[in-house]
């Protein structure tokens, strides 16, 4: 027995010294896998055989995990119930999610509709279940009326129904032709 206790202390003395092994670990099941590509094309986004938008891109890359989509210079066109386009959104970048289609404009955002009213940001969500454009980021909008600055929108997709939640900046626009001089 004692010199067992002498064999055992050497034993562990030398085991703790030694270099540790990690066990690997296969993280390939949490790498996002590109699954597609596309060039130039379209995606038509509908509800009960009616088209509600419709996305062109220049270039597309699908991803399996997470599932959502990139792309690079995009266009949307939002339809009204009588099938006419009543806004359009481009940007340089989006990101759609795959599982609840919602899009994610990025970098140089411009939405206008067909009243005239411009939207400007540089990045905003389209949810697609509420048909609703949000973003928290510094916008500007330009109607005939007026122009507005602030932080966070809420809108239809439309932009007919706009809230800018924290107004930085707004003003009038003149509507009134100038006055000719001599005329009154």
């Amino acid at each position: 027995m004692k010199l067992l206790c002498p064999v055992i202390i050497v034993f562990l003395l030398t085991g703790c010294g030694g270099e540790k092994v990690k066990p690997s670990v296969n993280l390939s099941i949490y790498e996002s896998r590109q699954v597609a590509e596309g060039w130039e094309e379209n995606v038509a986004f509908s509800d009960s055989g009616i088209t509600k938008a419709v996305l062109f891109y220049r270039h597309l890359r699908k991803f399996e995990l997470p599932a959502e989509t990139m792309m690079d210079t995009i266009k949307v066109n939002f339809y009204d119930q009588l099938g006419h386009i009543a806004s359009v959104l481009t940007a340089n970048k989006g990101k759609a999610d795959d599982v609840s289609n919602d899009l994610y404009a990025i970098d140089s955002v411009v939405a206008v509709n067909d009243s005239g009213v411009t939207l400007k940001t540089q990045e905003l969500m389209w949810k697609n279940k509420e048909r609703k454009i949000v973003t928290d980021k510094f916008v500007t909008i330009i109607s005939p009326k007026e122009k507005i600055q602030g932080y966070g929108l809420e809108s239809d997709q439309n932009l007919r129904n706009y809230t800018i939640y924290n107004i930085t900046y707004i003003t009038r626009l003149d509507t009134t032709e100038p006055k000719q001089p001599g005329k009154e």
